[in-house]
């Protein structure tokens, strides 16, 4: 039969899910109740995926600000603790900023300007040209800033981060002093022990620390990458993809993703007879064209997926076929000769002139973005997506 729709993306609406609730059972039931509802029918290469939170939530992997304190205060002394381009985020990065105020006598936090590695604007890049101060060299004092630009907020949250970050650190009793600049190194002239709270672009910063010659320079992943105290904790990640849960506790990124999606996938397996694709997704990856704010706030986008998930796509551009190899070609003719084209590529790896333009980016990140699209992070109550088409082209039928 012919077909005349591509790529499906549904929510699934599921049970409220808790701390230890058997989550791998009400994932397989809640599909499987979606295809006796006659919602779908499971086909081979349908991928199924699931909301890194909620996996959290049921492996019980929260952390309080009181064992990061712990966690902090061992690995770089309770001292005075460099923080060095934290993200702006009441959600993200607050709550792990108390832990690490709770377990430090000083905090001196260095921000990047004029905005973090995702794009949540400190100052309008405008006003740091129209001021003459240049965000390559130039180092600012939180007076010196105020000064040029006196106490801007944040586009969508009304926030006025250097403030409120350095009203939580002394509020858990510690001295705070806040500072501006782009060069890593700098925090060096505060203190030799510094914590790198950036996400993708850490293991650099951290590496020009020691370099420069931090006495201890450690990543966010460094710290509740291991118990404390009973606590939860990610071995891989640490704090890194950690969220608000409540004002003293934080939900860490999940843990045994792998194992997780390859048991969900068997069970999907043995009860629908389908090679059903399965991964956890967090962050999507994309960019707001408004607020220039990107999405990944998570280390990564998937950290769990089935073999079938992985790579990139091998699919060919119908501009290149349409418009280049076919171009003395129209109507009926055209069409043949693009359905002959893109049956004829089979699971070879396509040249560069025919995939021009096409997405070069990891299967896992492509879905997972649309996932976080498709699930929201409000009250759709759709924690798992299911997807049918993605890996199809224009030449499938049922």
């Amino acid at each position: 039969m012919a077909r005349l729709i591509g790529t499906i993306s549904r929510g699934l609406r599921a049970p409220i899910v808790k701390e230890g609730d058997d989550l791998k059972k009400i994932v397989v039931d809640t599909v499987m109740n979606c295809v006796e509802n006659g919602d779908f029918e499971p086909r081979d290469k349908d991928i199924l995926c699931i909301t890194e939170s909620i996996l959290a939530r049921t492996q019980k992997n929260f952390a309080t600000t009181e064992q990061i304190a712990k966690d902090v205060a061992n690995k770089v002394g309770g001292e005075t603790t460099g923080i060095v381009f934290p993200i702006t985020s009441r959600n993200r990065f607050s709550i792990m900023l108390r832990g690490i105020a709770k377990g430090s006598k000083k905090v001196v936090v260095q921000f990047s300007y004029p905005g973090d590695e995702v794009g949540n604007k400190m100052v309008d890049p405008e006003a740091v040209r129209k001021a003459g101060v240049n965000p390559y060299s130039d180092v600012l004092t939180l007076d010196r800033f105020e000064e040029l630009f006196g106490r801007p907020k944040h586009t969508f949250t009304g926030m006025d981060y250097a403030h409120y970050y350095q009203e939580l650190i002394e509020e858990e009793g510690a001295e705070a002093e806040i500072i501006f600049s782009n060069n890593p190194t700098t925090i060096l002239d505060y203190t030799k022990t510094v914590i790198a709270a950036d996400i993708h672009t850490r293991f650099d910063t951290q590496r020009a620390l020691l370099e420069a010659g931090a006495e201890v320079a450690i990543t966010l992943s460094d710290i509740m990458n291991a118990p404390v105290d009973g606590s939860g904790y990610n071995d891989q990640y640490g704090l890194l993809g950690a969220n608000k849960s409540t004002e003293g506790i934080v939900k860490l990124f999940p843990i045994k993703c792998q194992e997780f999606v390859e048991a969900v996938q068997k069970d999907l397996i043995e009860k629908t007879g389908k090679q059903i694709e399965v991964m956890i997704y967090g962050d999507g990856a994309f960019k707001d064209p408004v607020g220039k704010i990107w999405e990944l706030a998570d280390p990564v986008v998937s950290p769990g997926y089935t073999e079938g998930l992985s790579g990139v796509p091998n699919e060919i551009k119908l501009k290149y076929l349409a418009d280049d190899k076919f171009a003395d070609l129209k109507g009926a003719d055209l069409q043949r000769a693009v359905e002959e084209e893109i049956r004829a590529k089979g699971a070879q790896e396509l040249d560069q002139q025919a995939r021009l333009g096409t997405t070069p980016r990891q299967l896992t990140d492509l879905i997972g973005s649309l996932c976080d699209l498709t699930s929201g992070s409000g009250d759709k109550g759709t924690p798992f997506v299911y997807i049918q088409g993605y890996f199809d082209n224009m030449t499938a039928e049922w």
